[in-house]
């Protein structure tokens, strides 16, 4: 049996890195059955083309969905497409729930004679703790500050479709990844990356460029949960008057009072984040969150467990031939 990690995932095959080798393999029918999340940064055992067993996960993210990482590093371009600081804090907020190190990388810095713009970045974000770099992959700036952030780890590519994620990673490594215009129609980026590849720079660099996400939201949180992932809230969470605050009109609300210390674009989008929570809250209200199983562990063995829905049937089952038995007994 081999060890290896997942570098790509394309319909039902995996390509697996192990040593200098790629494999190509499929899933292992009882690992279908027990339907068994497979993530790209996964590092699995497999054995005459099928993967046997998925490895223990040291952390990951669902949307996109990579296992395995150091850090994410959140690419957004100064000009075309527009900075977006609302995708921008969705993709900060979505880290902050993974418990990843974050950097953020402003791209397109060729585009823009605007100090403004960059002035503005780090005055709302340097004092949040993130590290901050501004690169143009077209002109080369800020490439080996760039290559320094990666070096000796595995990090994800997150942004908007059309920020110059492949183009940054064209300009530093010796592939020619696909690429495209912002759309002159709708000002947006045209999805380039169609799914997570990881890349190796080096032995110890590599990348995972990712698809931009576009329709990422907080439809998996409660509207109360959203205020942890914004650090500038956290000195003053649980202060409030009322513990399930929202912080948006209650009385004698902690964070309320020192707004004037959140920046403007980081509470508009924590009102949206908590919008999405309420969808969210109102979907749960009458059915709970609780998520079956689908398998169980017997004396150190993994085996597929049957679902609550033909457990039932098999029940229903099991009484008509007692009730047929009973019935049987009574004629003869």
């Amino acid at each position: 049996m081999q060890e290896g990690q997942i570098l790509k995932i394309h319909s039902d095959f995996y390509y697996i890195q192990s040593g200098d080798d790629i494999i190509e393999c499929k899933l292992r029918s009882i690992l279908k059955k027990q339907k068994q999340k497979i993530y790209v940064g996964d590092y699995v055992k497999f054995k005459d083309g099928a993967i046997i067993e998925i490895l223990p996960r040291h952390n990951f993210i669902t949307r996109p969905t990579v296992a395995n990482l150091d850090q994410i590093v959140i690419v957004s371009a100064i000009k075309e497409p527009e900075l977006d600081y609302t995708q921008l804090n969705r993709y900060i907020a979505l880290a902050k729930y993974h418990n990843l190190k974050t950097v953020l990388c402003f791209n397109k810095n060729d585009l823009s004679n605007d100090d403004s713009i960059i002035e503005k970045v780090f005055n709302i974000y340097e004092p949040l703790g993130f590290d901050i770099l501004f690169t143009s992959a077209l002109e080369g700036l800020g490439l080996e500050e760039f290559k320094d952030i990666l070096s000796g780890k595995t990090s994800a590519l997150a942004g908007n479709s059309g920020v110059g994620k492949s183009s940054l990673i064209n300009s530093i490594c010796n592939i020619n990844l696909k690429t495209k215009r912002v759309s002159e129609k709708t000002g947006r980026g045209i999805h380039t990356t169609r799914h997570c590849e990881i890349i190796s720079i080096n032995k110890n660099t590599r990348i995972v460029d990712t698809p931009g996400f576009s329709n990422l939201k907080f439809d998996f949180l409660l509207p109360e949960e959203i205020d942890s992932l914004f650090v500038e809230m956290l000195p003053f969470k649980g202060y409030c008057k009322f513990q399930n605050c929202l912080h948006i009109n209650e009385t004698d609300c902690a964070i309320k009072s020192h707004i004037g210390e959140i920046d403007i674009t980081r509470y508009e989008s924590y009102l949206t984040f908590v919008e999405e929570a309420k969808e969210y809250k109102e979907k749960i209200k009458y059915r709970g969150i609780k998520v079956e199983t689908t398998q169980k562990k017997t004396h150190d063995k993994i085996s597929v467990k049957i679902s609550t829905k033909k457990r039932q049937v098999a029940r229903n089952t099991q009484k008509q031939n007692i009730y047929k038995d009973l019935t049987d007994g009574d004629i003869n």
